[in-house]
């Protein structure tokens, strides 16, 4: 995609995203009684999830397995004030 810009998991972190995992189950479209599961993984900001919410709205514009529910958890890794610039080190015997 032109214009698009892909920035890095530590980036990402540094700006307050954190790890989401969303755990989907759905129905399979021609076998209503079989609830199957699909796995969700990406950087999202909370509170909000946008990107979790885009992901679903897509699933249900896109996909054809009724969704049936989502089970999500979401893991900030470092905040800004846990990150400092080291310009050297000194190891001592």
């Amino acid at each position: 995609m032109a214009g698009k810009t892909t920035r890095s998991a530590t980036e990402l972190m540094l700006k307050g995203y954190g790890l989401t995992t969303a755990e989907i189950f759905y129905r399979m479209p021609d076998f209503q009684s079989v609830l199957n599961t699909f796995i969700w993984q990406e950087y999202d900001l909370a509170p909000d999830h946008p990107r979790l919410f885009r992901f679903i709205e897509f699933w249900r514009e896109k996909i054809e397995g009724p969704l049936h529910s989502v089970r999500f958890t979401h893991r900030k890794m470092i905040s800004a004030g846990e990150w400092r610039s080291v310009t050297g080190e000194f190891t001592l015997h």
